[in-house]
């Protein structure tokens, strides 16, 4: 594994550690393509920031100016990037679309944290629940944030934590995604960060259906230290699951390179 584009510091409020310790580790373990995706930085329309755990708008230009410090300082040793994660809100996507495009962002991945919006009434994600409505949402909001186009790939896609009785609904539901993934060319992501925090994800209960599909599968480390930025243990067990599964693993996954698009984006979306 060269590539890891999927990259906190403490920029998100829940991470820790400067940002070129995250690029040292990385060199160091073989990493020669890096990005860092702080969660968007994001304003709702009465005026406040949008959680806790996004990087401060203020706080933007500081990680703009490091993230291209390190860019030219390690340019020989590793290939940088600047992006964000960022969730697919039907009522303010344009907004959040307009607010990456404005802060430099070079790709995005989709990580739908919260059903709907998380302020003033979202529910997240990640909270174990029995409703079959929570999970038909959470997929039907992943499906039109992949529908945008605009990004690069699924983050945590199994991050929805159903434990209701009705196993065939979740088989269901979460095939759409696997068949859109592949359809679209848009690959899911084998998440580190869940495994090493006991998360229900990533689980076989998700790549069995992924495999079965053949859509295709990335890994990322999504790091919040400087020592995640380069996760051994959990990178051979995201090894273990591609060959139990028989998962259709791409490696480093083709970034869709929004700086390439702005012109496109920003009139697409009624933005100018």
């Amino acid at each position: 594994m060269n590539y890891n584009y999927h990259t906190h510091t403490k920029y998100c409020h829940h991470a820790s550690g400067e940002m070129e310790e995250y690029v040292k580790r990385s060199i160091e373990n073989g990493i020669r393509y890096l990005g860092f995706s702080e969660h968007l930085p994001f304003r709702f329309p009465d005026g406040r920031e949008a959680s806790f755990y996004r990087i401060n708008l203020e706080n933007v230009p500081i990680y703009l100016k490091e993230a291209n410090r390190l860019r030219e300082k390690y340019k020989d040793q590793i290939d940088i990037k600047i992006g964000y994660e960022m969730e697919y809100y039907p009522l303010y996507f344009p907004q959040m679309l307009k607010s990456a495009l404005d802060h430099d962002a070079e790709y995005v991945i989709l990580g739908q944290h919260y059903l709907k919006s998380e302020y003033p009434n979202g529910y997240p994600s990640g909270a174990p629940t029995t409703r079959d409505e929570d999970l038909q949402e959470y997929v039907d909001t992943v499906l039109k944030g992949m529908k945008t186009g605009i990004f690069s790939y699924v983050a945590h896609p199994d991050l929805l934590d159903y434990r209701g009785e009705n196993q065939a609904l979740y088989q269901e539901e979460m095939k759409k995604i696997c068949i859109a993934s592949k359809e679209y060319n848009i690959p899911l992501e084998i998440n580190f960060n869940g495994a090493r925090d006991l998360c229900m994800y990533p689980g076989d209960r998700f790549f069995s259906i992924a495999g079965a599909v053949g859509c295709p599968v990335t890994f990322g480390m999504d790091a919040h230290t400087a020592k995640d930025a380069f996760d051994a243990d959990n990178l051979a067990r995201a090894k273990e699951m591609v060959k139990r599964h028989h998962l259709n693993y791409i490696g480093k996954p083709e970034l869709v390179l929004l700086k390439e698009k702005k012109a496109e984006l920003l009139k697409r979306f009624s933005l100018v």
